[in-house]
Formats: C-alpha cells, structure tokens, sequence
C-alpha cells in the first residue's frame, strides 16, 4: 500500500511486478464412459489407479469393456482418469435392497446397496444387541461376500452403539449414510423400535450358571434350510457359560458330511434389559434359512422350536436382494445390472448431466474415451462420435474414436467385422466424414490383451485406452507437442494385434487419416500413426496432425484459466502490456521447452494487445481482443533418403 511520509527519512515500499503467472493445464487427464457393474450411475469418480478403480467400480469383468480400457490407460503411463459408469437408456440398473422388520414384523429400515447392480445381491447385515444398553441400541455389521461356500469375505463395515432415535447422534441412518461405501439406510415411517437380531436368539439363560451339570447327557436335533444336520450331545457339562457357547459351536461347526455351516457362530449377548442371551448364526451362503432346534437341550437353552419358552429364530444374515420373505426379514428387491449402453446412454441428456455431458462435473479433462462404441450398430455409434467430438471441442479436449465392430452391433451372433483392411476403409468412406475433426483421432487394428478373466488368453479390446496411456506417457517424457507415435510408444500389456499391418497396408490407411498400430522387429508393437480426423490428404487442414491440434487446445486452456484476472480490469494501455507480458512470459517458456518452430522467439510465436486489435468501438463495448499466434512443430512423417554412388571422380 501507498506510504505515507511524516518524518524525514526512508521509506520503503513494494510495488507490485505487474507479472501474473499463468500455469499451463494438464494434457492428459483422460474421461472413460462405460459399462460398469458397480459404482455410481452418470457421476464422474477421479481414478489414480487400478485399485481406485476396483473400490469404486468393482473388479474386472469380461462384459465391461471399460473395465479393460481404464487398465490399459495406467498399464501405458496414464496417471489420472474420471470414470463415468453408464448404461442403456431403456434397461437402467436397480439396487438391491432388503427391509429389516421388528419383533412385530413391521418394517422399520430400509437397507439398500450403495449403488446399483447385482453386486448388491451379495451384501449381507448382521444386527445384534451386544451392546451398552441392548434396550435401546444395536450393532450393524455389513459385508460384501462371493458366491463361494462358505463363502469369502469381499469388504466389511461395523457400526456400534446405534439408535433407532431420529435427530440422535448415533442415530442408524445418519451414521451409515455418512461413511459406508456398501450401503445407505432409510427408515421405514417413523420407527421407535429396534430391528430384530439376526439369527437363533434364546431367552435370558443366566439361570443355568447355577445348574449346568444337569446339562451333561442333554441333547438336541439341529435342522437348518428345513434339512436335518445331525445332533449335538453335551457329553460332559461345561464349566460355565462361555464353555457352554464354545461347546454348542463346536459341535455345530462339525455337523454334516462335508460340514455344513463350517462357519457357525455362538456368541453370549447381554438382555434387552438384564440377563444372558445365546445367539447362533451360521455364517453360510444360504442367509435366509432359518436354525430349527428340538430336544431337551435346546429346551434347557430356551431355542427349542415351538417350545415352553420361544426363542426369537430369524434369518442367518439379512441379504440384499431377497425377494421371499423369512424369519423377520421382509420383502427386498434384486440388484440388476442393466444392458450396455446404447447410444443414447452414452450421449445422454445436458440438463440432466448424463452421459458424455456428466462430464460437465469433471473439471479438467483432455482426452475422451468411449470403449463401448465398439459394440453400437453404425447410426448409432456415428451420432456418439459426432456428439462426443463436438463436446470435445466445446471444452478443449481430444477424442480417441473407438470404431464400431459390427454394422449391426457387435454381438456373439454379430462377430467382429473390422479387423481387417478392406472393412476399415469402407467405414472411414461412409462414416468418417461425420466428424472430419480435429478434435478427434482413430487407431486400427485393435490391440490383444491377455485376459486374467478368461484363463490369459488373448483378448481383443478397443484402442482407446492403450493409446491413452501412451499420450500421456508421450506428454510427460517429450510434451503436447511431441506426436504420441514412433517406435518409442511400445504399447504395453499388448503382445499382439489383430491383424499385423505391411509397409504397403498402412500406406493404403495412412492418407485417409487411419493411423495404424504396427507390430516390428525388436520394438514390439508400436503407435505408427498421428493424424487427426481431419488429416485425410484430401483435405489438406491445417489441423492435421494430432500434436498441433493437441498443443493449441493446451494454449487455449491455459490462456483461458491464466487471464481471467483481465476481466473488469481497466480497458487501456496499461493493462494491454500488462497482458502482453505475462502471455508473452508463458510462450516463450514453450519455446524455451522447443515447443515451437523457428530458431528464435520472433520466428516461433507472437502475443499482440493493443490499439489496432482492441479498437474503441472495442473498448465502448467492453472487449479487449488479445491475438496469440505459434508456429507448431509437424512431425517427419515420411523421412526420404537420398543415396547416390560416386562414380570416377577427377582429381582436383
């Protein structure tokens, strides 16, 4: 700030620079939109990894072909994706839930899977009262199971201490709504009581600690699922009631030929008010059968079916998905997957923010993937494409064309069509000129990955995501500018092509802006393509290549986000310069880089602001007009050598 002199002396102030610094955007930031079996519909989830990938979308699974796409991505030197699950706009998929009731068997909770899909099928909750006041509070445990038996444990979440009390701090559906990433609770009207415990719960069995040798010799029928299981004999009494537990478990654990609730569990609960309780559950993959007990120890532990003292006998674990009812689990809903995405399910709707345009919450993306265009039928997939690159260029991003593989859809009774030479040209005639876009690119033939689903064999998948990974790989090593092709960009986890491309082949592809993936000696399979949808040699677009079009997109950007300070500031000279500084500072850091043609900064770019690009009809109106021009770096596409013999020289 000014200073203000009232002594005589010096004084020292700081003026400001005039310099704003402007930060150049990522460039390789790529969007996947796909079908996925798990995770949020039409809600972009940043991804790091493969494992950021799984925890929110689910393991790899053959009929996601975005699953693989996003995996080639970070297998070829991707960092960072926004993944967007989608699917058919007219077979969406369901969540699955389950209603818990009370011992009056109303439904008081509403369980349902975080998101949909049949995933949630296998989310079981288990409730008991083993709590600091059983008359009022309960635990929750969640978790995520396969389909194994017994089967294994995929995710768990315990929640303690809960309340049935709204507005409560520990109240249930507050409490798992804010941290769980398996499920989300709603009360069913305005409930008051507790849901009941899952499993076999006796009565208050604390009078036994006095009689437990009138135990030894008593006996009881187990049946479980309506089967009999066999019997347990107390042969000795216990010593107390925790023996009492361990003894019955034991026993349970070994009935059947091969066992078969290897995992039941009998655990001692306190009383809704005082007193012991015993509850035993059989951790199987059957949830919903119910224990049935009969004989004179079962009536002794007050769990005998039917007999002087009822216990309370529910299902084994509430599931998801149930749709019988049983003990005192109501009515639930299976999770459905949905069908993959159709075209309007990958366009989607702007003001819903669906498809391509949930992206719209996604700030700062560079490159577009669209796996599933491979399995759409041509109109189809050609309405996506010409949408999806005109979208690209509205937000300064690059779209990597996956091409459809069938004219029909790509089916099991539709195979793949476009592997080899003749068909890809016929597509590119017929539909290439939808886009004709800069903003775009193709790669042919398709890449073979081994498939850890399918026993390694190999697998064709789209090439979206491998080339991907090798544009940010290529960014980071060289820069925007450097074309991501060369015998540098071996593509990774691909030890074969669909169909191995000759000299000749390519030089059929090459003109009509087909870049092909090629397969050499020592380097492997390679990129050996970098044009752009508008590159076909007829055309003759200054936009041909792919890292012109990729580094004017990162200038614009980055000029965009950096001079967003200019806005209401003072339309006159000073600002002028000051905005011919510090765009002028952030180019020739690119030429500094060799971002740019030309030797010396003159040569290579310009920045102009001032009297004849902002004119006062201009500055009447409100606009300050700032012109930035480079001169881009074009890749030696065709290297000629030129070899001549020397033939009897004449001595000089």
């Amino acid at each position: 700030m000014p200073v203000a002199p009232t002594y005589p002396g010096v004084y020292v102030e700081e003026l400001p620079s005039g310099v704003k610094t402007i930060t150049g955007v990522s460039t390789a930031v790529t969007a996947f939109l796909g079908y996925f079996f798990q995770g949020p519909m039409n809600t972009p989830v940043q991804c790091f990894s493969v494992a950021d990938l799984e925890s929110n979308f689910g393991p790899l699974n053959s009929l996601s072909e975005a699953s693989y796409s996003v995996r080639q991505f970070f297998a070829n030197g991707g960092a960072e994706a926004w993944v967007v699950r989608v699917a058919s706009s007219t077979s969406q998929p369901t969540p699955a839930s389950v209603n818990i009731e009370d011992s009056t068997n109303t439904p008081i909770l509403l369980v349902s899977a975080d998101s949909p899909g049949s995933w949630g099928n296998s989310v079981r909750v288990n409730i008991d009262y083993n709590t600091t006041s059983p008359a009022s509070l309960f635990n929750l445990t969640i978790t995520e199971v396969d389909g194994s038996n017994p089967p294994n444990i995929l995710a768990t979440e315990m929640y303690r201490n809960l309340s049935m009390t709204a507005g409560a701090a520990n109240y249930a559906v507050e409490a798992v709504n804010a941290s769980s990433s398996l499920v989300t609770l709603a009360p069913v009207g305005t409930p008051t009581t507790l849901p009941v415990p899952s499993g076999t719960v006796s009565n208050d069995i604390s009078g036994l600690a006095g009689s437990l040798s009138g135990l030894a010799g008593q006996s009881m029928d187990v049946q479980f699922n309506g089967s009999t299981l066999g019997t347990v004999t107390l042969a000795t009494a216990p010593a107390n009631l925790t023996t009492l537990a361990n003894m019955v478990q034991a026993q349970l654990r070994a009935l059947g030929t091969p066992p078969a609730v290897p995992n039941a569990t009998v655990n001692l609960v306190p009383g809704p008010t005082s007193g012991t309780l015993l509850q035993i559950w059989a951790v199987s993959s059957t949830p919903g059968a119910l224990f049935s007990f009969s004989g004179s120890l079962a009536d002794s532990l007050t769990i005998e079916t039917g007999g002087s003292a009822t216990p309370s006998v529910n299902v084994q674990q509430y599931a998801l998905g149930a749709s019988t009812p049983a003990g005192f689990q109501g009515t639930g809903v299976q999770g459905g997957d949905g069908a993959p995405p159709d075209g309007l399910g990958l366009n989607g709707d702007p003001a819903a923010k669906t498809g391509i345009y949930a992206l719209d919450n996604a700030p700062g993306f560079n490159i577009l993937c669209l796996p599933d265009l491979m399995y759409l039928d041509e109109n189809s997939a050609s309405a996506v494409i010409s949408a999806a690159a005109a979208y690209c260029q509205s937000n300064w991003a690059f779209l990597i064309v996956d091409v459809p593989q069938n004219s029909n859809g790509l089916s099991a009774a539709n195979p793949a069509q476009r592997d080899n030479l003749v068909a890809i040209q016929e597509w590119m005639a017929q539909y290439g000129a939808i886009a004709n876009s800069s903003y775009a690119a193709l790669y042919f033939p398709r890449p073979q990955i081994p498939d850890p689903v399918n026993n390694y064999r190999l697998r064709s998948v789209p090439p979206s995501g491998t080339l991907a990974g090798i544009y940010a790989q290529t960014d980071s090593a060289r820069g925007v500018w450097k074309a991501p092709a060369g015998t540098a960009t071996v593509l990774g986890n691909v030890p074969s092509l669909t169909l191995a491309l000759t000299d000749p082949e390519n030089g059929v592809l090459n003109p009509l802006a087909i870049n092909c993936l090629r397969s050499f000696p020592v380097y492997g399979n390679v990129c050996w393509g970098a044009r752009t949808m508008a590159g076909p040699d007829k055309l003759e677009s200054q936009w041909k290549y792919i890292p012109v079009r990729r580094l004017a997109l990162y200038i614009e950007a980055s000029l965009y986000g950096g001079t967003q300070w200019v806005v209401f500031e003072p339309n006159a000279e000073p600002l002028w310069s000051q905005i011919r500084l510090n765009v002028g500072t952030f180019m020739q850091q690119l030429f500094q880089q060799g971002a740019f043609a030309g030797t010396t900064p003159i040569s290579a770019y310009f920045v102009q602001c001032d009297s004849t690009t902002t004119t006062q009809a201009d500055i009447n109106n409100g606009v300050v007009n700032i012109i930035v021009g480079f001169a881009p770096l074009l890749p030696a596409e065709f290297v000629v050598l030129q070899i001549q013999q020397i033939a009897g020289q004449t001595p000089s």
